[in-house]
Formats: structure tokens, sequence, C-alpha cells
């Protein structure tokens, strides 16, 4: 029997003790502050809170929840690693950054999830969507009610890949829902966000998550910007027994979103012992990532 841990209830119960009543903005026309959040898992505690709830275009930080859906096809047997996956006129159309081998070629489903983690490859993303749902439209219904059951109650997706959209928008609180939800539920697949480069037909693509690169215990997850978004990031790190969940929604630069975040993490991460071997991999954490379950809002502390 998988071991059980209550962290999940208290997440949401965390969030509603230290979210004031923020009102949920309709749009986001302009870009207001930023949005942080840091979470403890294992201690059950939100240490940073930040504009949490407040509605963002979250850039390509929306492929998590096209990853999520692509991870639940692998596991039900719809999808296989080396089932091929046309691109299509549409998905050729995205813009860059994306895989650009033409209409009528095709990907793999390996390829097309680690190019949507490490390039953030838009093309791979539509790929996706118009095998599992057959149409970009049905599959962004499929992420929407997705999000809703797995407790992302202020989320809609419009599109796979985040490319603006003013009525595709989330939360910070919501994308640190989904992190927690993707490590509950595909433990045996969260190896794949720690990627720095990715090896595509001969070609080595280097990926741009540089939170990576400065804070030794982060182990991944995924990076987004848009004008209309700003830049972003979701953030996983372990360390000892601490395991934290970051995310920024909506920095003034990239450098502004990874010193934020990396100092973020940093802040809050146990001492290394004298012996702590330099490889900090994730554990297997089947069955002690419940999925969350937010409750109403009560009211905010920020402990910025």
């Amino acid at each position: 029997m998988r071991p059980t841990v209550s962290f999940g209830r208290a997440l949401g119960v965390a969030l509603a003790l230290m979210l004031l009543a923020t009102p949920v903005l309709a749009t986001a026309p302009t870009l207001p502050a930023p949005a942080r959040l840091l979470f403890d898992v294992g201690r059950n505690k939100l240490i940073t809170a930040d504009s949490v709830d407040t509605l963002r275009q979250p850039a390509s930080l929306t492929k998590l929840m096209t990853l999520y859906l692509t991870f639940e096809a692998l596991r039900d047997g719809r999808l296989h690693w080396n089932d091929r996956l046309p691109i299509s006129a549409n998905a050729e159309s995205m813009p860059p950054f994306k895989f650009a081998i033409g209409v009528g070629n095709s990907i793999t489903v390996r390829e097309a999830v680690e190019g949507m983690i490490v390039i953030s490859a838009n093309d791979a993303a539509v790929a996706v969507a118009e095998h599992l749902g057959g149409s970009v439209p049905a599959f962004a219904q499929m992420m929407t009610d997705t999000a809703h059951r797995l407790g992302m109650r202020h989320t809609t997706f419009r599109n796979p890949t985040g490319l603006s959209d003013p009525k595709h928008l989330t939360t910070a609180r919501d994308m640190a829902t989904l992190a927690l939800a993707l490590m509950r539920d595909f433990p045996e697949h969260f190896h794949f966000f720690s990627q720095k480069y990715i090896v595509f037909r001969g070609m080595k693509l280097r990926g741009h998550n540089f939170v990576m690169n400065r804070v030794p215990a982060v182990n991944g997850m995924k990076t987004g910007y848009t004008s209309a978004s700003g830049y972003s990031v979701v953030t996983s790190a372990e360390q000892g027994d601490t395991r934290l969940i970051g995310v920024i929604i909506g920095a003034d630069s990239a450098r502004d979103r990874d010193t934020t975040m990396a100092q973020m993490i940093e802040a809050h991460l146990p001492p290394l012992p004298p012996d702590a071997p330099s490889d900090l991999r994730l554990r297997d954490m089947a069955g002690n990532v419940p999925l969350p379950r937010p409750q109403p809002l009560r009211g905010e502390h920020d402990t910025r």
C-alpha cells in the first residue's frame, strides 16, 4: 500500500490562511507586480505568498498541463513513447521556439515531451494537442477540465502552448497545484524536467532554465515568456529532507526572474552535510505528494 501524507490539503489551507481577499482579475491587460510563491512541500508550509491569486497569462508554463495530459495518455495506453505525431500546417505555423521540421513530417512522443520541456517547442505542443484532442480548441477544453479537476479553480486554457490570449489565464497558486500534481501522479517521468539540453536528430539543443545552473538543489521544471505575461518560472528543488516548489509569474526580465527564484530557494534550503553527494536528484515521490485540495479563501499574510 502506498504511503499517504496529508500535506495536500495543508497547501490549500496554508494558502487560504495566508492570502488576503485579493480580487481575482477578469483580464490581465497590463503587467502588475510579479506573483511569487514558495511552498515547503514536506512541512506543508507556504513560505512566500505575493499576488498568488491574481490572474495572469502563464506563457509556456502552460505546457506543464500539456505534459500532464501527455503523461496521462502514456499511462492509459492512448500514447506510446515511439508513436509518431504528424506536424500539421497549424503546428508548423507556430512561432519559435519549435522544431521546425516542416509540414507532413513527424516527431515521436518522446521528442515532443523533451522538446516541450527543454526548448518549449510550440509545434510539439500543437502536435500533441491535435493528436489527443482532435483539435486545439478541443484539447484546450480538456486542459481546462483537467485543471479544475486538479483544484486549479481560477485557470482557463485556450491553447496548449501559452501563446498570448486574453482569456488564457492562471494564477501562481494554480501553477503550484499543477507542479505538485505532476510530482504526485507521474514521479516516473519527473526526471524529464531536469534536462538542460536534448539531442534532436543530431543537433544539441540547449534549454533556458538557468535556475538549474545557479542552484544545485534545483531539479527542474519550466520557464515561460510572452510580452503579455512577462518572465515566469515554476521551480522544484530538493536538499536533504526539504522539498520546495517555487513560482514566479510576470518578472520584468529573465535575469530578475532567475535571481529572485534562486534567492527564494537558497534562503530556505538546509545546509548540506559535509559528506553530501554532489548529484542531488529528486527521490521517487510516488505516494508522497497527494493532490492539493484548495480551500475557500479567507485571508492572507504576506511573508515577503
